[in-house]
């Protein structure tokens, strides 16, 4: 069997809102840092029953650079967002030696979408420091179909 190599596809669009303030930290490079949290919701049908129900999912936002601190100026617990991005997971050690992981949503771009004002797109300049592999660009015929 021939090795089939995949590309690499890690693209993400979420539609909710800020639960909380957004909070805006440096880090040792003194690279704007913001993260939030974003509630999505889900609304399904039961097959069986055909009872409607909805559910909410929380999740970890990331924005880097100064696209952070135009976040923390802008957005405000409750705002709605249109977040676009890429998934990322990270782990580390607590200080009482336990491992914790995490998965957040590293943000290129945000869309604030609420009435109050005018509408604000948010480009977000890349994360800091990761050497990311580019692409492969396989031959058309090393396609096995």
């Amino acid at each position: 069997m021939a090795e089939l190599r995949l590309g690499a596809l890690n693209y993400v669009f979420l539609m909710g809102r800020a639960v909380r303030e957004v909070e805006l930290k440096y880090n040792p490079k003194g690279i704007p840092v913001c993260n939030m949290v974003v509630a999505v919701n889900r609304r399904y049908q039961l097959r069986d029953t055909s009872e409607w129900k909805e559910e909410t999912n929380f999740f970890n936002v990331v924005v880097f650079g100064p696209a952070a601190e135009r976040c923390a100026e802008r957005i405000k617990k409750g705002s709605a967002v249109l977040i676009v991005g890429r998934l990322r997971s990270r782990s580390w050690i607590t200080q009482e030696g336990a491992k914790r992981y995490v998965v957040e949503i590293v943000s290129n771009r945000i869309q604030i979408l609420d009435k109050i004002g005018p509408e604000v797109e948010i480009e977000a300049t890349p994360e800091p420091e990761i050497d990311e592999v580019p692409p492969q660009v396989d031959d058309i015929d090393d396609l096995p179909f």
